[in-house]
């Protein structure tokens, strides 16, 4: 709708997906005080987060110049190659993940970074989805990502990739479903509640699955003739939500008393003020 340069050379696109990094760390700081995650190890998953966020968007960089072989005949990075979620979703819990337990292994010797990953993962699952609506938002704003052409009541004039027509507005649309799922899983959050990870993956990924018939973008061929690549990937994270929500549900049965031990503790400190670093020995 406005892919025009605001200033410094940043466009609403740019602007609003630094509002929803900003806004995702500032989320995922209050949830996770919410629930007594100790201020190392926040401090830790920063750290993950400062090495995740950048080498995601390399990532989601990258498998957008792979859907754009099929268009270009090739393989090319450029400032107009574009990125996409998907690509973004996996690199950066990829890096997250990979430092989180392999120098967290080293940095907690007594496992607390194990025993609270859930925590985090909660805690997280809600700031993605809040930092993935503002960059709808924003995708809304620079005409990308858009539905197919029409002439429906609820389209949108914007500069799409068939010119300056009415589109369907799916970025406008999946924004508001992510604005809404990021209310229940803070919800969640702050009822103590477990699995939102999970839910995230499965809801996020059913939404996908069907708003994909409402885009124009063809981004080739999969294993399954009938299904989008966005689409097979969909159903991918809908069963790997499956899976980590069993997985998730056993694991806490299993250490549920050591999960609550390290909670009280964390709340019995800040509640006594009587050991100002005592996060820094969990």
């Amino acid at each position: 709708m406005y892919p025009y340069e605001i200033f410094l050379g940043l466009d609403l696109y740019s602007i609003l997906l630094c509002v929803g990094i900003f806004i995702c760390i500032l989320t995922y700081s209050w949830l996770a005080d919410r629930i007594y995650l100790s201020a190392r190890l926040q401090k830790f998953c920063f750290i993950c987060a400062v090495f995740a966020i950048p080498l995601g968007y390399g990532s989601a960089v990258l498998f957008q110049a792979l859907y754009n072989i099929r268009d270009n005949g090739g393989f090319e990075l450029s400032q107009s190659t574009g990125a996409t979620f998907y690509g973004g979703l996996i690199g950066g819990a990829a890096v997250f993940l990979l430092i989180y337990f392999v120098a967290g292994h080293f940095m907690f010797s007594d496992g607390y970074h194990r025993r609270n990953f859930f925590g985090v993962a909660n805690c997280a699952a809600a700031s993605i989805a809040v930092a993935h609506a503002c960059g709808r938002v924003g995708c809304l704003m620079a005409g990308c990502c858009h539905g197919q052409v029409t002439d429906a009541w609820y389209g949108i004039l914007m500069h799409g990739s068939e010119g300056y027509k009415k589109y369907v507005p799916v970025q406008l649309f999946e924004a508001l479903f992510l604005f809404a799922l990021f209310a229940i899983l803070v919800m969640l959050v702050l009822k103590k509640k477990s699995f939102n990870l999970p839910i995230y993956m499965m809801g996020y990924g059913a939404w996908r699955f069907f708003i994909e018939y409402l885009r124009a973008d063809e981004r080739g061929d999969t294993i399954v003739s009938f299904l989008s690549p966005s689409q097979l990937i969909a159903l991918i994270m809908i069963l790997g939500g499956v899976g980590l929500l069993l997985f998730e549900r056993a694991y806490e049965r299993r250490h549920a008393s050591e999960i609550e031990s390290d909670a009280l503790e964390i709340k019995q400190r800040r509640e006594d003020k009587t050991d100002t670093d005592g996060d820094v020995k969990n």
